[in-house]
């Protein structure tokens, strides 16, 4: 079992100092800083039909703070389809699901674990449930590499709708929307969600001297129900960048959660 205790020496971003600005091409200036309960972003409707509830990408910067249950990102409001769940679990593994109902159709939980409170590492999983392959249909990547080596492996199946982004669903940052639990204790910064497009990790960081760091995102095509959340209002900390007006609601988020610390500036 692998365990990340320096991010910065796997290959993730985070120089700090007087030099990060020379090294890093793209410059990310804040992020937010989650204190576990009651701190999360929740949006309830988005207003429109998806582009896709077959395919999309998740992508984000994440610090941890603690080894309990963080809720990254997670779609649902409990016994009903269409639930994801993407979290860090609190024995170190990261864990990835989608679900019908109450059932899982597909779980992918790293073997290799990640305790490392002091570095930043990139997070981003997909979803192509139309893929003939079925190792295609639900992907993770950790700082730019396809994680491969799981303890739990399952896929759904082909054509499964997976419902995010639906009108009716509840989208969670920081928190499972379906019982208000695993609260984030930890920072999040440049948080992409693609409604209708899968990308690879290529879209949204880069290797600079054995480093995988932000990339300028511009180009990105959002669908109908994909948001941005760059966290550069400190008054608005659940605005919507990616021109969807996608706006999040913020629970327990104020101006003082704003912080420097981020992926291209250290703390």
């Amino acid at each position: 079992m692998g365990v990340f205790q320096n991010n910065l020496l796997a290959g993730a971003a985070g120089q700090a100092g007087a030099g990060a600005a020379a090294f890093y091409d793209y410059q990310i200036e804040q992020s937010c800083r989650w204190d576990e309960s009651p701190d999360q972003l929740q949006i309830t409707s988005f207003g429109q039909a998806p582009t896709s509830q077959y395919k999309g990408s998740f992508s984000c910067w994440f610090k941890r703070q603690g080894l309990a249950e963080d809720g990254i990102f997670t779609c649902g409001n409990g016994g009903g389809d269409g639930e994801l769940n993407l979290r860090f679990n609190s024995d170190g593994t990261c864990r990835y699901n989608l679900y019908s109902g109450s059932a899982q159709v597909g779980t992918l939980v790293t073997t290799q674990v990640f305790r490392d409170f002091s570095a930043w590492m990139h997070v981003m999983v997909t979803w192509d449930t139309t893929d003939s392959t079925s190792s295609n249909r639900m992907k993770m990547y950790i700082n730019g590499t396809q994680v491969t080596d799981f303890g739990t492996e399952t896929y759904p199946s082909q054509n499964q709708n997976a419902f995010f982004f639906g009108n009716s669903r509840k989208h969670g940052i920081g928190f499972f929307t379906w019982n208000g639990s695993g609260h984030l204790e930890g920072y999040l910064a440049e948080i992409h969600a693609t409604d209708g497009t899968v990308y690879t990790p290529s879209q949204f960081g880069e290797t600079k001297n054995g480093v995988w760091i932000p990339k300028d995102p511009s180009g990105t095509s959002y669908g109908n129900n994909g948001f941005y959340l760059k966290f550069e209002n400190a008054s608005d900390l659940g605005n919507d960048s990616s021109g969807n007006n996608n706006d999040f609601t913020p629970d327990g988020l104020g101006a003082d959660h704003q912080v420097l610390d981020s992926p291209t500036f250290g703390s």
